[in-house]
């Protein structure tokens, strides 16, 4: 039974969006207060909905780029729109999200003392000449490319974080998310897991840019949670930044064939011209992840989580 004083009050921003109402439901059961900060851009209340009822659970429609007055232990800075199609909707808002949003995030936790925890991207490495990715690879990121406003906008983050820390002491963890899937994410965010599902669940032709050899590392929402929760929960000598993501390396024309293979769909595979700047590959070197936190490794492999996300997705339109 948790006594009184180790519950947190805990801030989420971008709490109504795909990782963030997961992580809220995490916190809850840990027995924490929790405060869901999101302004409903890409976020969503049928995310969080469940949780309204919670004696625990409190929302607050409101956007990072503004500074926030409120008294906290911990700060979960997750607002920013994380797909293409919504972070190239509005590049310099994507951009102001990530800078202004963190200046004000770090201004918050300077002020009540409060740890803070930045949801940064494995896109910080850009298209990377290091395979996989070691968070001491700096990365290749073309600064002035379409993809650039949350590119480099993450990256900026991530600078603020450890001048804050380097300057005003606070306790700052980073960490590196790379491709992450799971139930609530959105059907229409032009990520190649939704995008995969929602074509062959409807019966479309599944498109995959390029030939298909392109390759990603693809976790499970569940296990992304918890490795968030376990650096939060690290000592303060430890800041990050650290990668947290699915070793598995999955090429585009793999993910295809299992996507349509689980919905048993007729759907054939079409291939398109690759978008500008995407990368050829992406894998998480995640040795540090397991050395700092605890031995966290992912634990969902990708049919068991494709079937999970299908499923959601399948009840969303109806069919179960």
């Amino acid at each position: 039974m948790r006594t009184y004083n180790l519950v947190k009050r805990v801030l989420v921003t971008g709490g109504a969006g795909f990782l963030g109402s997961h992580l809220c439901d995490r916190l809850l059961a840990m027995g924490h207060d929790v405060l869901c900060v999101d302004n409903l851009f890409t976020g969503s209340k049928a995310n969080i909905e469940h949780l309204l009822p919670h004696p625990r659970f409190e929302f607050l429609r409101h956007d990072v780029t503004f500074p926030l007055y409120v008294e906290v232990d911990e700060i979960y800075n997750l607002a920013c729109p994380a797909s293409p199609v919504h972070y190239q909707h509005d590049p310099v808002q994507t951009t102001k999200t990530s800078v202004h949003g963190a200046i004000n995030m770090l201004g918050l936790a300077k002020r009540v003392r409060a740890k803070i925890l930045q949801a940064s991207t494995s896109e910080v490495y850009g298209d990377p000449e290091v395979h996989p990715q070691p968070e001491s690879y700096w990365g290749r990121v073309n600064p002035i490319g379409p993809r650039s406003c949350y590119d480099e906008g993450k990256r900026c983050a991530e600078t603020l974080f450890f001048d804050y820390h380097r300057q005003h002491k606070l306790r700052v963890k980073v960490v590196r998310i790379f491709n992450t899937y799971g139930p609530r994410m959105h059907p229409n965010d032009g990520r190649v897991v939704s995008n995969f599902i929602m074509q062959a669940l409807r019966g479309e032709d599944v498109t995959i840019y390029g030939d298909g050899s392109q390759t990603r590392s693809f976790c499970y929402v569940d296990d992304l949670v918890e490795a968030m929760i376990r650096a939060m929960g690290t000592d303060d000598g430890f800041t990050g930044p650290v990668n947290i993501g699915n070793p598995g390396e999955f090429s585009m024309l793999e993910l295809a064939q299992q996507v349509i293979g689980i919905t048993g769909s007729r759907s054939r595979i079409v291939f398109t011209p690759l978008p500008a700047d995407d990368p050829k590959q992406r894998r998480p070197d995640i040795t540090l992840a397991q050395q700092a936190l605890g031995g966290w490794t992912p634990q969902v492999d990708l049919a068991t989580g494709l079937r999970r996300t299908i499923d959601y997705f399948r009840a969303g339109m109806g069919e179960g």
